[in-house]
């Protein structure tokens, strides 16, 4: 394998997991987002809108559990460093086209390693929280979307999904 092929940095060379040495690496100011979505009824995005579901305030509620998953994520994905956040952001929007709530969410730190697994991990846990406070009303929701929308800083350089903003 020449230097300029993609490789999996967690997998050594006899195969084995492990995790990567970032001891060496220059710190630098890395932001990470991400989005996913969760698509229900219109009748469960009103409920969810009007604040009327049984569970309470569905959209602060995974808002705050997205973030708290983002700075739990070394602890539930098994090679990722613990990371000293300065930021994470969730923001959680109507999209009649779903229908649903579509979740965004943001990372940031100055720092060795990026946070693109943070900002995956934010959005997982508050789409599963929506999930989870509106399923009395609607089990057939379902989770999708999830994906890397862009980051910077670090050797690899910016990454910006080639349909982000679409």
């Amino acid at each position: 394998m020449s230097g300029d092929e993609p490789r999996l940095t967690h997998i050594g060379a006899s195969g084995e997991a492990n995790m990567v040495d970032v001891g060496d690496k220059a710190e630098t100011t890395r932001i990470a987002t991400a989005e996913g979505h969760v698509r229900m009824a219109p009748e469960t995005v009103a409920l969810i809108r009007d604040g009327n579901a049984k569970k309470g305030d569905v959209i602060g509620t995974a808002r705050l559990a997205g973030i708290m998953a983002a700075k739990q994520t070394s602890s539930l994905i098994p090679l990722c460093h613990p990371l000293m956040l300065t930021k994470v952001s969730v923001e959680i929007e109507e999209d009649a086209a779903l229908p649903g709530l579509r979740v965004t969410a943001t990372a940031k730190l100055t720092g060795k390693t990026g946070v693109e697994m943070e900002a995956l991990t934010a959005v997982s846990v508050a789409c599963l929280t929506i999930y989870d406070m509106a399923k009395a009303a609607d089990k057939a929701m379902e989770i999708g979307g999830i994906r890397l929308l862009e980051k910077s800083g670090g050797k690899s350089g910016d990454f910006r999904h080639p349909e982000a903003g679409r």
